[in-house]
Order: structure tokens, then sequence, then C-alpha cells
């Protein structure tokens, strides 16, 4: 028997994350407030290059969930917009390695508090230990699937 504890029509919100939805919403919002030219793709991208400045295109997919095709066309647009730079790899031509410029750089800080904020605005009712729960269970799912 499945472990399928959903009514009809519930599993469809469910797997559309309505909450990532919302908290994807907000922040756009809140970027727009603040006067940042960022779109919420844009910022996925600078995250990870926060991290990790330097790293392929194909790094990006894997790490944002993107097809390449995706990542080609923003990163293609952060590139006009001066946010990144390609960057042939020496060992390798055939790959691009994506940097962040100094534009790029100086949105950190500002993006990550408001970033920090939202997650706050979101989570401030839920119990820290449904958090770890949450947490748990959509690792499981995300582990049954990839």
């Amino acid at each position: 028997m499945p472990n399928n504890q959903f009514k009809k029509g519930e599993l469809y919100s469910f797997i559309t994350g309505k909450a990532s939805i919302a908290i994807a919403r907000r922040l756009q919002k809140k970027f727009n407030g603040a006067g940042l030219n960022l779109t919420i793709e844009q910022w996925s991208v600078l995250y990870h290059l926060w991290k990790q400045d330097g790293i392929s295109q194909q790094e990006l997919c894997n790490a944002t969930f993107r097809d390449k095709p995706s990542i080609t066309r923003l990163v293609d647009n952060m590139e006009k917009l001066q946010l990144v730079k390609r960057v042939p790899s020496e060992s390798d031509r055939r790959i691009n390695l994506i940097f962040l410029t100094k534009q790029a750089q100086k949105l950190q800080d500002d993006s990550m508090i408001i970033a920090e904020q939202t997650l706050n605005e979101a989570l401030e009712t839920v119990p820290a230990d449904k958090i770890d729960v949450c947490k748990e269970v959509l690792q499981i799912v995300y582990d049954n699937l990839k």
C-alpha cells in the first residue's frame, strides 16, 4: 500500500511548492522595494557564486536545479547586466567558468540580509522542532527521487 496521505487535489499543491512560491514572491517584492535590480533566478545563481566563485555552467545547473539552456540564458542576461563574466577554462576550452563582477559582489550583503529577513518572516511562528522535521522529510523526498 502506498504511503500517500493526501486527498485528491492536495498533491498538486504539495508538488508545486506553494510555500516556496510564496517565499520567492515576497523576496522579489523586497528586492524591488530595496532598489535591487535583481530577479530571484539571478539571485540564486549569485548565491552559489558567492559560495564558490568561478564554477562551471554545469555546476550552476546542478546547484540551481536548472537545465543547460536555462542557465545559458540566465548567464547571458547576467553578463549583459555586468553581474557575471564567462572565462574559458584553462584546462578545457569547452568549459566556461562563471565569475562574479565587482557589481555582483556589492549586492551580496544587502541581498543576503533581505533573504534572511524574508525567511525569518516565513518561519516566524513555526516551532524549531517542526522546522527540523520538515527539513528531514524534504531531504528524504529529495533522496527518494534523485
